[in-house]
């Protein structure tokens, strides 16, 4: 089972501040991400700073979006 996200803050250098449903804040980096296929897009800050919630987990105007299991496992608890 996986934790949705709730909450979605764009941070400096490629960094997303998430919170989940069971109250935990943790930060996720996206650097290893954007040398891969869609993600690339979001190396327009623009792009990037575009993130929001949709249904349990997050996507960007270029409807490139995450599992919401990645995002938890693969982020630092803050």
């Amino acid at each position: 089972m996986y934790l949705a996200v709730k909450n979605v803050k764009p941070e400096s250098n490629y960094n997303l501040l998430l919170t989940f449903e069971n109250g935990e804040q943790r930060r996720f980096d996206m650097n290893p991400y954007l040398s891969l296929g869609i993600f690339q897009e979001l190396k327009d800050i623009t792009l990037f700073n575009s993130v929001r919630i949709n249904f349990d987990t997050i996507e960007w105007d270029n409807e490139a979006d995450l599992d919401p299991e990645i995002l938890y496992t693969d982020s630092i608890a803050i």
